[in-house]
């Protein structure tokens, strides 16, 4: 019996793995892996479902032989190409703008080069305007810049470059009010801007429930590492968004401490997920 299974072994071929090949492995399974969960959280998931199926059919023509079908699907396999670069575009550049703000060696710098911090009087300011806009129902989307510059959507809105109050943010979105409609962009202790357009996020994992203003809340954490600070106009909740994430119904002491991992870790880290055990620990106090 022994020598049967050495004679079996022995006309085996088994590749010898070297360390740069289990290297490539690890890589190719976190690349594979962040493509899924990328493609899974936008409209791409819908239409990867689509080419599944239509590939199932293909792999079902093959094993049958259909070559009609597989004479078909050959000579159109360019066109098909070209669509799908089409249709997958908005996401290819959603990616590719993701990939550009990762800070691989943010870590062996000083970090927040280019990130103008806003002090603890300001994190105060936006606190208080927060519940005070969440009391009298009013809504408002209040845009911390960090380490990508806010330019673009700057352009969008009305030039203020006012020092920060929790007066002026209440001023800003009083209801009827010129300025009231749209976002207010800060940078450091500024408000720089007021009624600016921000991109909806698109995805489809989005709860129902949650209107334009949160959508707009998600879609410039989507592409861009700022962080907002919104106030429902319909309950009064107050939510942060960071990163595409989203976390709601925060009382004033965890809207605080959310602020202050921002102006104390100025690296775009998420400061719903990634927080400093400091934080953590009054978390847990609250």
């Amino acid at each position: 019996m022994g020598t049967i299974i050495q004679d079996y072994l022995s006309k085996l071929y088994l590749p010898k793995v070297a360390w740069n090949d289990i290297i490539e492995i690890i890589i190719l399974a976190y690349v594979i892996y962040k493509i899924m969960a990328w493609i899974k959280n936008t409209k791409a998931w819908s239409l990867l479902k689509g080419i599944i199926v239509i590939a199932v059919f293909l792999l079902i023509a093959y094993i049958l032989q259909l070559r009609t079908i597989l004479w078909v699907s050959q000579r159109m396999l360019g066109v098909v190409i070209i669509a799908l670069v089409i249709l997958f575009q908005p996401e290819l550049r959603h990616a590719l703008e993701r990939l550009g703000q990762r800070r691989i060696f943010s870590g062996f710098r000083g970090g927040g080069k280019g990130y103008e911090r806003f002090s603890k009087s300001v994190a105060n300011e936006i606190v208080d305007a927060a519940f005070d806009m969440g009391r009298a129902k009013t809504g408002a989307l209040i845009v911390i810049e960090q380490n990508q510059k806010l330019d673009e959507y700057l352009k969008t809105g009305i030039r203020i470059d006012a020092e920060l109050t929790s007066q002026l943010l209440i001023n800003i979105f009083e209801k009827n009010t010129p300025l009231h409609d749209g976002a207010v962009i800060v940078r450091g202790d500024r408000v720089m801007a007021a009624t600016c357009y921000l991109p909806l996020s698109e995805n489809s994992n989005v709860s129902k429930d949650l209107g334009t203003r949160h959508r707009a809340a998600l879609g410039i954490s989507e592409e861009t590492d700022s962080v907002t600070v919104i106030v429902s106009e319909e309950t009064g909740n107050v939510a942060i968004t960071a990163n595409g994430q989203i976390e709601r119904h925060l009382d004033r002491n965890k809207l605080m401490s959310r602020l202050e991992f921002i102006r104390t870790n100025p690296g775009g880290l998420n400061p719903i997920y990634y927080r400093d055990k400091k934080v953590r620990a009054q978390d847990q106090d609250e």
